[in-house]
């Protein structure tokens, strides 16, 4: 049995060991003992111990494995016995290293020959030269890394290409996530939109007579007879919101294209971006001329909150007019990152941060009067916006594509390109009501 399988008996016997001893004290409930605590880390120990010496034999494979890989035949050298020192005439001053004695017998301690890789603190014996056997015709200038004319000629640069990438010019984009996402097959979307409502519904009395009461157009009901319905009312108007195209395009070289495939993906990924982005804030901002939506902020209907005492009485108001001006459950506040530090940066009369403060969770944003806060730089500073934003909807016609072509100008005699990337949508807010813009500004 060779050394490795030894190791790797000891290290999986302590391992066993230890896993045992754990699972036991688990099925009884219970936590280590000292002594159980003790013992599992006696074999944890013992089992790290045995994985190292492993770790250190795989190096000697991988280091004898590129030592075999300049085309030295280390087994050979070593069952030959070795040449002498200097080797022979003609030979090169790395061939008379490798067939010195010294070098011979050091590389023979190894199994077969041939140094283990993964080998870690291998040094072999230093071999001495006179300045004959380093060249004939007198010194030569120094081989130095830093010379472009010297070994610095064979040093290549660690290029890493393209790194950051377009991180530093884009914002997270969170907008298009909270509405409902539908689809279209048409160019326009009619939907009806209730703008008024009277409920009349009250308890009515049984008629006690057959007779005609009043006109038939509402007239005066005798109570003596009784038995007419009131009448309750909707009022209802028809909204079209027409598919709009987003697009933008940028021209390139066909050879920057061939030669460099990162700038290909560095244009889509781009392009993909700026359609997002002009979407989301037309999704909250459009003012619904041309060919921009009916946004969100510009949408006739939205209930709109006054700053009222403080920020945090403020939100609170405004979640109150949605719950009963647009008979609905809000789904979250929507701030600009100004206003989202306001509210983290808020105390009470004892200095405590209300959301945490320094301490609060990475990345965490805690609920403000139990709904989420959503950060958005497409919001405008000093304005928020809360609602059920189920009640906005963004129609599919046309996923975001990446074309390319040299049909534009006099891109075909020039050979250059141009990348355009387009989609088209349609958007509405269904009920109005289910929104309020909220004053943040004292």
């Amino acid at each position: 049995m060779s050394r490795r399988d030894d190791l790797n008996n000891e290290k999986g016997r302590h391992l066993k060991a230890a896993r045992d001893l754990a699972a036991a004290t688990e099925a009884a409930g219970r936590d280590f003992t000292d002594a159980e605590r003790t013992t599992v880390k006696t074999h944890l120990d013992a089992a790290k111990a045995a994985h190292d010496q492993i770790a250190v034999l795989d190096g000697d494979d991988q280091l004898m494995a590129q030592v075999n890989a300049l085309g030295l035949p280390v087994g050979d050298l070593a069952k030959d016995g070795g040449l002498p020192t200097g080797g022979h005439p003609g030979d090169t001053l790395g061939e008379r290293f490798t067939k010195s004695d010294a070098f011979v017998d050091w590389i023979g301690r190894f199994p077969n020959g041939r140094v283990p890789e993964g080998a870690k603190g291998i040094q072999s014996p230093a071999i001495g030269f006179g300045l004959a056997d380093v060249h004939a015709d007198g010194a030569k200038a120094l081989i130095t890394g830093g010379s472009p004319t010297s070994g610095g000629a064979l040093v290549q640069r660690d290029w890493r290409g393209l790194v950051d990438g377009l991180g530093q010019f884009t914002r997270p984009l969170v907008v298009a996530d909270l509405v409902t996402a539908g689809q279209t097959q048409s160019d326009t979307i009619e939907y009806a939109r209730v703008t008024g409502f009277t409920n009349n519904a009250s308890p009515v009395p049984e008629a006690t007579s057959a007779a005609v009461i009043g006109d038939g157009t509402g007239g005066t009901v005798l109570p003596a007879v009784g038995g007419r319905k009131p009448e309750s009312g909707l009022a209802l108007q028809k909204v079209s919101a027409t598919v709009k195209t987003i697009a933008h395009w940028i021209p390139a070289t066909k050879r920057a294209l061939s030669d460099a495939g990162q700038v290909r993906t560095l244009i889509d990924e781009f392009l993909r971006y700026g359609l997002a982005e002009e979407l989301e804030d037309q999704i909250l901002t459009g003012n619904n001329t041309g060919e921009n939506f009916e946004g969100i902020l510009n949408t006739p209907g939205v209930q709109a909150q006054a700053w009222d005492t403080d920020l945090l009485t403020t939100l609170r108001r405004s979640r109150t007019l949605v719950r009963i001006g647009g008979r609905t459950v809000p789904t979250a506040f929507l701030l600009n990152p100004v206003d989202m530090e306001k509210l983290d940066l808020l105390r009470n009369t004892h200095g405590d941060f209300y959301f945490g403060g320094p301490t609060a969770a990475p990345n965490a944003q805690p609920a403000v009067w139990g709904l989420p806060r959503v950060e958005a730089e497409a919001m405008p500073p000093g304005v928020g916006l809360v609602g059920n934003f189920r009640q906005a909807v963004l129609w599919d016609r046309e996923q975001a594509a990446i074309q390319v072509s040299d049909s534009h100008a006099d891109f075909f005699v020039r050979n250059l390109v141009a990348i355009l990337a387009e989609m088209r949508a349609a958007f509405g807010v269904i009920r109005p009501l289910a929104f309020a813009t909220i004053d943040l500004t004292a």
